[in-house]
């Protein structure tokens, strides 16, 4: 597929972004079709994202990096300087939109809000990812994931009961963070086309962690059920729907609707148990979930997981409990083209990652490796208006 032909083609996104959740949200949107043009502070190295480790495929170049910022461009530009900030301007001119992921006190102090900006371009959309807001108490404070998830209660619900609290193995937060802001900018986008005027888009870190708890939250403030860990990664209401034991590991079973527990019960070698006044509905089972568990891990015993999973596939819910090896090399990821080689712009060699997992009219979205730092700064600034001499300054200088 062309990228003329993507959904967000001929969209300019100016990207003030660096390590993970701000960059995972400009990174789906340059998949679409946007020209995500990434500003990076040329005096300390651009985005940290490049030098986390511990692999790297050369210096500055991590695969932590590569993972956030696919399809994009790179520009270097000192915002704190105030040439830089007239250079910056030249580009928001030229822009759809800018996304920032900075400490909530610092989009109005660097000028890339719209009150900053609306004078340059009256329908720029300001899309704003931070820790705790640009408003309030806490909108100085710098946070991570793993403190949103934290707070927010899913340490809580994760990991077995009795056993210490315990995180996501992802920056879950991170990347459904950088999701709501593209998102947000996406819409905020369809409005100021439509009415000429741009505006300030936020959300941030602890908001969009709170907000996931989403029914578990209705729960408490309602029925006042403080929900906590149930074992085997049990759903809170629904059985069987949980972990249970095989003859060479795990196995995970969701037979989150009633039509699926007879097909259960009968492909088990149980048929009896659909009708068992214990079993018959969710509710009876939920009361008994306990004494299913110790009949499921009976019969799961008796065979592998292979094997469970080839009698049972297709017709009840179920999947292999994985490690990051085997998720990965299983032949479904690749049948489904979820896994793809990514094309470098400085002639080195390309590598393999995962693709989005979007599709336009069947077809893949496009797959460029990220950027080196500042690779197309002289095009941009060219495009600007900036003849070889003024470029060759503003570089001596350590503006670009």
């Amino acid at each position: 597929m062309t990228e003329k032909a993507l959904p967000l083609a001929g969209t300019r996104i100016i990207a003030v972004e660096q390590y993970g959740a701000g960059p995972f949200g400009s990174m789906l949107l340059a998949d679409l079709g946007a020209e995500v043009i990434k500003v990076e502070n040329p005096a300390d190295g651009g985005d940290v994202g490049r030098v986390i480790g511990p692999h790297f495929f050369s210096d500055g170049d991590s695969h932590f990096f590569q993972a956030f910022n696919r399809n994009k461009q790179s520009i270097t530009i000192n915002l704190k300087d105030a040439e830089g900030k007239k250079l910056f301007h030249r580009l928001v001119a030229s822009a759809d939109a800018v996304m920032d992921n900075m400490r909530g006190d610092q989009p109005e102090r660097l000028g890339v809000d719209y009150a900053s900006l609306k004078d340059v371009n009256p329908k720029i959309v300001c899309a704003h990812l931070s820790a705790y807001g640009r408003t309030g108490p806490r909108k100085s404070w710098p946070g991570y994931d793993y403190l949103m998830q934290a707070e927010a209660g899913y340490l809580a619900v994760t990991g077995e009961p009795g056993g210490p609290p315990a995180r996501f193995g992802l920056s879950i937060v991170d990347m459904m963070t950088g999701l709501m802001s593209a998102f947000a900018l996406s819409s905020a986008l369809n409005g100021a086309r439509r009415t000429g005027i741009g505006c300030d888009i936020d959300t941030s870190l602890f908001d969009t962690a709170l907000h996931n708890l989403n029914y578990l939250a209705v729960w408490y403030l309602n029925a006042g059920h403080n929900q906590s860990r149930d074992p085997r990664s049990a759903h809170p209401s629904l059985t069987p729907s949980q972990l249970y034991r095989t003859a060479d590991g795990w196995i995970f079973i969701m037979c989150n609707k009633e039509k699926f527990w007879r097909p259960l019960v009968s492909k088990i070698g149980k048929p009896e148990w659909g009708d068992d006044p214990r079993f018959c509905d969710f509710e009876a089972r939920l009361e008994n979930r306990a004494l299913l568990t110790d009949l499921f891990d009976e019969v799961f015993l008796t065979k592998t997981t292979a094997q469970w999973l080839e009698l049972l596939s297709g017709e009840v819910p179920v999947a292999p409990v994985n490690d990051i090896e085997s998720a990965l090399e299983n032949p479904y990821v690749r049948q489904s083209d979820l896994i793809g080689s990514f094309e470098r712009e400085n002639g080195e060699a390309p590598f393999e990652m995962l693709a989005s997992p979007l599709k336009v009219n069947g077809r893949p979205l496009p797959r460029k490796a990220a950027p080196s730092l500042g690779a197309h700064t002289d095009l941009l600034l060219e495009e600007l208006g900036y003849d070889e001499k003024e470029v060759a300054s503003l570089r001596s200088r350590g503006i670009i």
